[in-house]
């Protein structure tokens, strides 16, 4: 009976350790904005697809492309470190957007039927946990 509980014990601890929170960008949407008086972007990404879209019409679909493998699997490294549940905690390094000084940028990702959503922060200067995340799907915008 003992040795019955302990395998038991065992596959509970090993499949509770092996599924740990890792999160699918495949099943997430992500919208990245920044804008200003003068400027507009809109970033949409999913299904490895990217959505650029530059005027504020909701009407405008942007232009949509694919997101090469390479650069997906980056993007896919980045998003699964994100802590979701976190996100609207992550403090801004920078206020520049105060003074006009950068475009006022924010993150929302929808992932399994719930949004995640940023304090507005600085285009350019995402917080520290999310920046390499964002500046890659920036990045992918100046490629086109």
């Amino acid at each position: 009976m003992k040795v019955f509980t302990l395998l038991v014990l065992t596959i509970f601890m090993a499949k509770g350790c092996s599924q740990e929170a890792k999160n699918d960008i495949a099943n997430a949407k992500i919208v990245y904005t920044a804008n200003t008086r003068g400027f507009y972007q809109k970033i949409t990404i999913q299904n490895q697809e990217i959505s650029v879209s530059r005027e504020r019409d909701s009407a405008d679909k942007g232009v949509t492309s694919k997101i090469s493998d390479a650069d997906w699997k980056e993007l896919v490294g980045y998003f699964e470190k994100i802590e979701l549940d976190s996100l609207s905690t992550y403090k801004d390094p920078t206020q520049k957007r105060v003074y006009d000084g950068a475009a006022i940028a924010e993150l929302i990702i929808n992932y399994k039927e719930k949004e995640y959503q940023t304090k507005n922060f600085d285009h350019g200067y995402p917080p520290v946990e999310i920046e390499k995340f964002v500046n890659k799907l920036v990045s992918l915008v100046k490629e086109e």
